[in-house]
């Protein structure tokens, strides 16, 4: 497979996983809001369901998912993925959905972008290049616009909300540039399948998932439902994900989930009946437009590399 041909299926991946992951925010926000599940628990449940789907996946085609386990060296990394990584993703990202809505928490996301570049470029102790910075800007003036709608005087959504879309930027930052030796050694689905289900193991019992009465809410034929959907699209979302990067690079993995608020963001409008005003959706625009400028520039970067 020639560079552009691996180029094209890493941008394939990025963007139907992007599509995916944006779908299962509405999903999540009309669950939180129209039934009594908590964060805490349909995490748990998310997290643990699709880590066994996915190891039970790996173990049926013969693959050995127990040998990580011997190697000390690894298997912390695995763990530290687990909780900082995949679930610390999760639950900022529920969290977010749960104090604002889909559309704010997926729009959020977009910081994580100006984290990698700044800890790459820490990293390599040199400023980004020029097209990065002014990207990041304008990615940073159309949030503004988003959570403000141009006034300096109105912020649109909570300090609750803004503190935890600060977090989901950093973790999805950290869930981006952390697991990629791990991944390279061991493969993606069973990084993934172990993650899933450490982080949904350590959230269980944080929560004490045991003795909650919200197991019975899931008899709901409707609530099951949505649950199995979110599951299946969100399991598939992270694997293409991830699997993307060992064809583009982090930042333009970061930055090519463009499709992902819109996806949330049509969802949101035809089934809850969400609408933004005038200058956030020119907010959005404005992030849309920089993190594709980014990408673009980004490839002429590898090309000329």
């Amino acid at each position: 497979m020639n560079n552009m041909s691996r180029r094209l299926k890493g941008i394939a991946m990025i963007i139907f996983g992007a599509m995916l992951w944006g779908a299962t925010g509405p999903l999540m926000e009309w669950v939180l809001s129209n039934s009594d599940l908590t964060v805490s628990f349909m995490l748990t449940v998310r997290l643990v369901s699709a880590g066994l789907l996915l190891l039970s996946f790996l173990l049926l085609t013969k693959k050995d998912v127990f040998a990580i386990w011997k190697y000390p060296v690894w298997w912390k990394k695995l763990v530290v993925f687990g909780v900082l990584g995949m679930l610390g993703v999760q639950y900022t990202f529920v969290a977010t959905i749960n104090a604002s809505n889909a559309v704010v928490a997926t729009l959020l996301q977009f910081l994580a972008p100006i984290f990698v570049v700044m800890f790459i470029s820490f990293s390599y102790r040199k400023w980004p290049p020029r097209y990065q910075v002014l990207g990041i800007l304008g990615t940073l003036g159309g949030l503004f616009l988003l959570l403000t709608n141009a006034s300096f005087e109105t912020l649109l959504v909570s300090n609750e909300a803004l503190l935890w879309g600060v977090a989901v930027g950093l973790t999805f930052a950290f869930y981006t540039l952390y697991p990629t030796q791990i991944m390279k050694e061991w493969g993606v689905l069973l990084v993934v399948g172990w993650g899933m289900l450490i982080g949904g193991i350590v959230l269980g019992i944080i929560s004490r998932v045991w003795r909650s009465n919200e197991w019975s809410l899931l008899i709901d034929p409707l609530i099951a439902s949505i649950i199995i959907a979110i599951i299946f699209f969100g399991t598939l979302a992270f694997v293409l994900f991830l699997s993307s990067m060992k064809y583009i690079s982090p930042v333009e993995t970061s930055v090519l989930s463009s499709m992902e608020p819109l996806t949330a963001m049509i969802i949101s409008v035809i089934w809850l009946g969400r609408t933004l005003a005038l200058w956030q959706i020119v907010g959005v625009i404005i992030m849309l437009v920089c993190v594709t400028w980014l990408s673009v520039e980004g490839d002429k970067d590898q090309e000329n590399s």
